[in-house]
């Protein structure tokens, strides 16, 4: 797994700084679909990761166009929103080898993306699809234990939250969770109103993911 990190590093061109060793940046997409909520999410997650595991990721996360070589900048993109999503064949192209070359892609589900991101993903890779990871996997057991799979932060239609991924080569190239919103309680307090402890355990399930990502997998 470090010679997997070590060759990451290299290929994504990530350099050890005074404000962190990488980045975690969130996607922008075309389609009309606000890829732009939740703007305090990714920001909380890379905090609770530095304080929590003692992580040394840089605070500032910026915002990097589907299509643009600045993707390979940045280990981790994360993509949140309501609604479509779509990529034309060359941003489809860009992202595939983007995570096929080491690349790691978090979706949330903001509520009413899903029907639009499956289509979205099949362009990216036509050959996979997303499956549900089972609750045994190491993503739901890295610095915390959540034995049945992701928490349930927000309500909607009464349905079980669910955890699917995309593997290529054996590697998890994507986590998309959906009927959970995690990505929403990752946000500041005063945003959604969430319970603390729904809070928390929304970011120590993002801790897993990151934690699992760049060290923590098996």
């Amino acid at each position: 797994m470090r010679a997997f990190l070590l060759s990451l590093a290299v290929l994504l061109g990530i350099s050890a700084s005074s404000q962190g060793t990488f980045q975690l940046a969130v996607l922008k997409y075309s389609g009309g679909g606000d890829w732009y909520a939740n703007p305090t999410a990714v920001p909380n997650l890379v905090k609770f990761c530095n304080e929590q595991l003692g992580m040394n990721i840089n605070p500032e996360v910026p915002t990097v166009d589907v299509g643009s070589p600045d993707i390979f900048s940045y280990p981790w993109l994360d993509a949140t929103g309501h609604g479509n999503i779509t990529f034309s064949p060359q941003e489809a192209e860009n992202l595939r080898n983007y995570l096929i070359g080491g690349g790691f892609l978090h979706v949330s589900d903001n509520y009413g993306m899903d029907k639009f991101l499956r289509p979205a993903l099949k362009l990216v890779f036509p050959e996979l699809d997303l499956v549900e990871l089972p609750f045994s996997h190491p993503i739901y057991h890295q610095q915390y234990n959540f034995p049945r799979g992701l928490p349930k932060i927000h309500e909607h239609d009464g349905l079980p939250a669910q955890g699917f991924g995309l593997i290529w080569e054996g590697r998890l190239v994507c986590f998309y969770d959906y009927e959970t919103d995690l990505g929403d309680g990752w946000e500041d307090p005063d945003v959604h109103n969430d319970p603390p402890e729904l809070r928390t355990k929304a970011l120590q399930m993002g801790a897993n993911m990151v934690q699992y990502v760049f060290g923590g997998a098996e």
